[in-house]
């Protein structure tokens, strides 16, 4: 296989849960579908400006679960590790840690339910998800990016005490609204210690 090492060290799974700042990040299981296929349903159009993935939807209720079986091998073999969260029972949106940047380092990712903006859900859950990132060994940066047109995801990463490092052609520029740019913003593990994200 191409790019394959003989010894590579296999990362092992990265944790699963935390529950900090008001909200639940856990990851999606099985069980979950029905609660995920809802909450994407009612959030496409208010999706569709900024998340690539949304071109590829509606996907039945089958797929969804399949879907979430994907994400559960990828994760289990080290790979990416893609969450709900939640508050009780209700679905406030989903995010992942994503393994973009190489061995030390990984990607953030999130969006929230329409009911749910500008309630601090974003910004909990980001916030949430770069403790736990900073909990697996190995790890010093943690990256966000974001649609350069999307305000609100932007508010995330500045709250958070992130460094704003460029605007960058987006992976999939049809799927952006605006000029088809990605703002990227980083911290490490040193800043996040020390900076204020907490207050």
């Amino acid at each position: 296989m191409a790019g394959a090492h003989r010894g590579a060290v296999v990362p092992s799974p990265l944790p699963e849960r935390v529950e900090r700042y008001g909200v639940v990040v856990r990851r999606w299981e099985a069980d979950d579908a029905p609660a995920l296929h809802a909450a994407v349903l009612a959030n496409l159009e208010h999706l569709r400006p900024f998340m690539p993935w949304v071109a590829h939807e509606p996907l039945s209720l089958q797929q969804r679960r399949a879907l979430i079986e994907g994400w559960t091998v990828e994760w289990a073999g080290g790979g990416d590790l893609t969450v709900g969260i939640w508050r009780g029972d209700r679905v406030l949106g989903s995010a992942g840690l994503h393994r973009r940047l190489g061995p030390d380092g990984l990607e953030i990712g999130y969006w929230v339910d329409r009911d749910h903006l500008r309630q601090g859900v974003a910004t909990a859950a980001a916030r949430a998800l770069t403790d736990l990132a900073f909990t697996v060994p190995g790890i010093e940066r943690v990256r966000i990016c974001h649609d350069a047109d999307d305000a609100a995801s932007a508010r995330v990463p500045a709250r958070l005490g992130y460094l704003c490092l460029r605007d960058s052609p987006a992976a999939v520029p049809e799927a952006a609204a605006g000029p088809g740019e990605q703002r990227v913003w980083i911290v490490t593990r040193d800043q996040w210690a020390t900076t204020a994200h907490r207050s």
